[in-house]
């Protein structure tokens, strides 16, 4: 007979009978993300060969030093520009600053190194700029001064103008919930809009702001073609050197957990220094906050210090290689450019449909078998986006090294048959590597949209006699599409965009765009990379359309 409910008996959830063997997922998974990261530790704990010490007696103190220089930087350039434009479109109403709140995640879409390829090209002595510099004064090369653009400072820029909105999606979000009585309490007490950003406005979003920065210091950590094309040794342009140059995997793996070490460093002394401090209003019940109408020279003042950053780091960067692209462009006839362009599309796709379905997986059976051991394995997971990519990189080739070697090793010996490489240098690898790297991102999307979900609908479900698995795929699976699409999109466009990790672990004579882009922006051959480079701007602007899209639906 059908089950009925009586009025002693509560509409709740049935009983669970036990833990299915797809929630333990969850932790295979987080094991298998773990893996890269255990086997550069293990494998740098052998003693240092004559390569590292070599390495650590004449390049690594330029190394740490060039990393520490860029990071302080480039966080401070980023920082401050995220925060000031965050605080000025928040807090002020002027013309076009609905239009600057989204074009001012514009830069998002530009790889750091293609930056740092259009602004060398545009500033060297040989480009346009200092060619019509000269034609117009008649001087010539050395009779004036131009800031040398390939330099630390260079590759500092050039990487802060693509990374600040990392600063003031958080920095935007933290000032709007921020509470609008000390605001207007600094302003009563005669402080102006400058005063309050200072005193008040930036110590109480400093979780905010240390979060975006946070996020600009591993990014920034893990560039490797900027800082190449540039010429600073920093810790990833070593490993490739240690990799590539020496031939020497521990070598390469010494240096990345010497790289890991510094993150982690850094990391832990912000948490410390923020000791017992508390960040959050005292109250939710509070007025919205009301913009300060600019007029006259403090409007385009604001214009200004909002549209500097899209214009540099957006306009010019796009609008030049869209100029090269159509008057030059790449000089491989379509059938021979297609190449690259469909291996990105299928590595992106495949790597975005594989994270989704991951990250769903692990983020339901946390939702519906919770326990700490899940939650823990699901945070684990999510570590890999915080790598370089060059140490994921080496982290996977040495794993499956070793497996297709012992493999290799006990087929010759059974069998007198040589299987050779199996996963070290193919696409199951280079895939691997991807996951590790951005199931994180995935995994944040779905997990902020299952939050949004009520539970009293599931546990509807249930109650008119669904299993578990018809509830998520009737109820719950339609409603977080959003998510799960966001999630997609996220990964899609990042593993389009990505170098370090393709560039290490790629298949031989298998190029993407981005590799297509650095080949030929390292021969200086900007004009012709900027076919590849356009596209992968392109695809870049869906995450903004998606950002935009949630920053809207936010407010």
């Amino acid at each position: 007979m059908p089950r009925t409910l009586t009025m002693d008996q509560p509409a709740a959830v049935p009983r669970r009978r036990g833990v299915p063997a797809w929630a333990w997922g969850s932790l295979v998974i987080a094991g298998a993300i773990t893996a890269p990261m255990l086997a550069v530790v293990l494998t740098a704990a052998t003693w240092p060969d004559a390569s590292f010490i070599h390495i650590a007696t004449t390049t690594l103190p330029e190394m740490l030093a060039n990393s520490a220089l860029l990071v302080l930087l480039v966080a401070l350039m980023a920082g401050s520009a995220g925060a000031v434009s965050a605080w000025i479109v928040s807090t002020c109403d002027f013309r076009g600053r609905r239009f600057l709140e989204v074009a001012l995640l514009l830069p998002l879409a530009i790889p750091a190194y293609l930056n740092g390829y259009v602004y060398t090209w545009l500033l060297d002595v040989a480009g346009p700029m200092q060619t019509s510099f000269r034609e117009l004064t008649g001087l010539r090369y050395g009779q004036y001064w131009m800031p040398e653009i390939r330099s630390l400072p260079g590759a500092a820029v050039m990487l802060a103008m693509v990374l600040y909105p990392y600063v003031y999606l958080l920095c935007r979000a933290a000032f709007l919930q921020q509470s609008v009585c000390l605001v207007e309490a600094s302003r009563t007490l005669g402080h102006g809009l400058p005063r309050t950003f200072v005193h008040v406005a930036v110590p109480l979003a400093r979780p905010a702001i240390v979060a975006g920065v946070g996020l600009v210091l591993m990014e920034t950590l893990s560039d490797f073609g900027t800082v190449q094309h540039f010429g600073v040794r920093t810790f990833t342009t070593g490993i490739y050197e240690a990799w590539f140059g020496m031939g020497d995997r521990g070598a390469a793996a010494q240096l990345s957990v010497a790289l890991l070490a510094c993150v982690f460093l850094a990391l832990a002394l912000e948490y410390v220094s923020r000791g017992g401090r508390r960040f959050h209003p005292t109250t939710t019940r509070q007025p919205p906050l009301r913009p300060v109408v600019l007029h006259g020279w403090k409007a385009l003042a604001a214009i200004v210090a909002c549209g500097m950053p899209v214009a540099l780091g957006f306009v010019v960067p796009a609008g030049s290689l869209a100029w090269l692209a159509a008057t030059a462009g790449d000089p491989l006839p379509s059938h021979q450019f297609l190449p690259f362009a469909r291996n990105s599309l299928v590595l992106a796709s495949l790597t975005a449909v594989l994270a989704v379905a991951l990250a769903a997986m692990m983020a339901w059976a946390a939702r519906l078998h919770p326990s700490p051991v899940r939650r823990t394995a699901n945070r684990i997971a999510a570590l890999g986006y915080a790598l370089p990519g060059s140490v994921i990189a080496v982290g996977t080739l040495v794993p499956f090294g070793v497996f297709d070697n012992a493999l290799d090793a006990w087929m010759r010996q059974r069998f007198d048959v040589s299987t050779g490489l199996l996963l070290s240098g193919t696409i199951i690898a280079l895939v691997f590597a991807y996951l590790v790297r951005f199931l994180g991102v995935a995994l944040s999307s779905v997990e902020s949209g299952l939050a949004r979900l009520k539970p009293s609908l599931f546990a509807a479900a249930r109650v008119l006699g669904r299993s578990p698995g018809q509830a998520v795929r009737a109820v719950e699976l339609p409603l977080a599409r959003g998510a799960l699409l966001t999630g997609a999109v996220l990964v899609f466009v990042d593993t389009m965009k990505e170098l370090p990790a393709t560039l290490i672990v790629r298949p031989f004579d298998f190029d993407t765009l981005a590799v297509r882009v650095y080949n030929l922006a390292s021969d200086e051959k900007l004009a012709e990379a900027s076919t590849a480079a356009l596209l992968i701007v392109v695809v870049g602007l869906l995450p903004v359309a998606v950002l935009t899209r949630a920053m809207r639906r936010r407010d």
